[in-house]
């Protein structure tokens, strides 16, 4: 009988293994967070920018948010397949399903740029960035930039879960790594020399992207446990049938986000205009621009707290699909304390250094009102990030069990449900407060929710010790 590939993530011991395989996508993660926010903090300390270019990214934030959700969906699903398919010693399978998701990669980033190209103006909009003409001309000058980039971008991010997945995150650290390296050294010189402005930092940002995806090429070339062949690369439908809904967690929570994201931009502009103070033209923008701060530091904290789950699903997969479901628990009780913590640090970084993370933001070169709401942007949103990256790690596991109904449901509930709708609803009674209110009382109640969870998936894994759980069947 051949042995299984991986057969070390059934013995090794699980704190080793969480290290070896959480903290590089951990990493992974921070790196693809800094494109956006390295270019928000050069935007943020160029005079002739400023806080009009930090809300034009803002407003093309979101939009990127979208390639990242369906990158995900490929990479996320195909990993956990994969994963789950070594673990049963199925090599076949995941070397179809690897081939298969490349495939949808290229198509997915091709259309999707086709799409932005002919929608630009209406989407940009659609996302507040109307709120004034010198944003609006900010952001249709990145957003064409960027858009050049989505085939790449989307097709080096959907790559690394499956370079993980693949026994290799160290690599897929580092791919990520070099591109976010050449994007922080071409941002200062295309925005500060050449003073190429928006399309400068999205320029730097693509080059990176373009990076990534070639490594991420160039390792489908030297796979170690699955060897691609040239009959792999077919879409397989029975294949993407499996995976992708393992992956449709990872879809929603970012595409919801999105949706989120979209009625708290717009609720901002709404309840921004009709404020005594960003009512004035000089000052309309604020909101915007300290909004997409907040939510980029938010998106350091969430790409730790999804580093940390997402870093465990081949080792969760793979011990599933070996019987083994009291390793499975054991690594939940870990990740769960580990989230908790990740979360209690970000909360006392925002509680007691606000100042001091907007002034990161070109704060010395802004108004007093920038600086004032900022703070208290920072303090009121974010007061529940302890419960959110427990949240967060909670729907992620869900995943790496091949529950993906249960997974995919609370997600909804979180971003759809409870993110959507108090960021309609609240401003109705608090105006501009209503906007920031949203944000922890979403966090507070799925929090709830999550405890429910939790209790189940640790009796679901007690109920079987060593033997196969099929729990992958939903």
């Amino acid at each position: 009988m051949e042995q299984k590939a991986n057969s070390f993530l059934e013995t090794e011991r699980l704190g080793r293994l969480m290290a070896k395989y959480a903290v590089p996508c951990v990493i992974s993660l921070l790196v693809a967070a800094l494109y956006n926010i390295v270019d928000q903090i050069f935007i943020a300390n160029a005079d002739y920018l400023g806080s009009y270019g930090n809300a034009a990214n803002t407003v093309v934030f979101p939009l990127t948010v979208v390639a990242l959700s369906i990158a995900v969906m490929i990479g996320d699903g195909c990993c956990a397949f994969v994963s789950i398919s070594l673990g049963a010693g199925n090599k076949d399978a995941a070397r179809k399903s690897i081939g298969s998701a490349v495939l949808l990669c290229v198509i997915s980033g091709l259309v999707l740029t086709a799409l932005y190209l002919a929608f630009q103006e209406p989407i940009l909009t659609l996302f507040g960035g109307r709120v004034n003409e010198e944003t609006f001309h900010h952001a249709k000058e990145y957003f064409f930039w960027i858009t050049l980039g989505v085939p790449f971008y989307l097709f080096g991010q959907a790559l690394n879960p499956i370079i993980r997945s693949d026994g290799s995150p160290k690599f897929a650290m580092a791919s990520t790594l070099v591109g976010a390296l050449a994007n922080i050294i071409l941002d200062p010189i295309f925005i500060f020399v050449f003073r190429w402005g928006m399309m400068g930092a999205a320029v730097a940002t693509v080059l990176g992207q373009i990076l990534t995806a070639a490594l991420a090429i160039w390792y489908l070339c030297h796979m170690k446990a699955v060897r691609l062949e040239r009959g792999s690369f077919r879409l397989h439908g029975d294949l993407a049938g499996k995976y992708l809904p393992l992956g449709v967690c990872s879809f929603l929570s970012q595409i919801s986000l999105v949706m989120a994201m979209a009625a708290i931009q717009n609720m901002t502009l709404k309840y921004s205009a009709i404020d005594p103070v960003f009512g004035q033209a000089q000052y309309a923008q604020i909101p915007m621009a300290v909004l997409g701060i907040v939510m980029k530091f938010f998106q350091i904290v969430i790409s730790i707290s999804v580093g940390l789950a997402a870093g465990c699903i081949p080792v969760v997969g793979y011990n599933i699909g070996a019987g083994r479901r009291d390793r499975a628990k054991s690594l939940f009780t870990r990740l769960l304390a580990a989230e908790a913590m990740v979360g209690a640090a970000a909360l006392l970084i925002v509680e007691l250094f606000p100042h001091q993370l907007i002034g990161i933001f070109g704060a010395a070169n802004e108004s007093v009102y920038y600086s004032e709401y900022a703070v208290k942007c920072f303090r009121v949103y974010l007061c529940m990030m302890a419960l959110a990256t427990v949240n967060k790690g909670t729907f992620i596991y869900l995943q790496s069990l091949g529950r993906a109904f249960a997974s995919t449901a609370i997600s909804m509930v979180r971003e759809v449900l409870f993110g959507v709708g108090f960021a309609l609803l609240l401003p109705l009674w608090f105006g501009l407060d209503g906007v920031l209110y949203s944000m922890p009382v979403s966090d507070l109640l799925t929090f709830v929710i999550c405890v429910f969870v939790i209790r189940y998936t640790y009796r679901a894994l007690d109920s079987g010790g060593r033997e196969d759980p099929e729990l992958c069947e939903n």
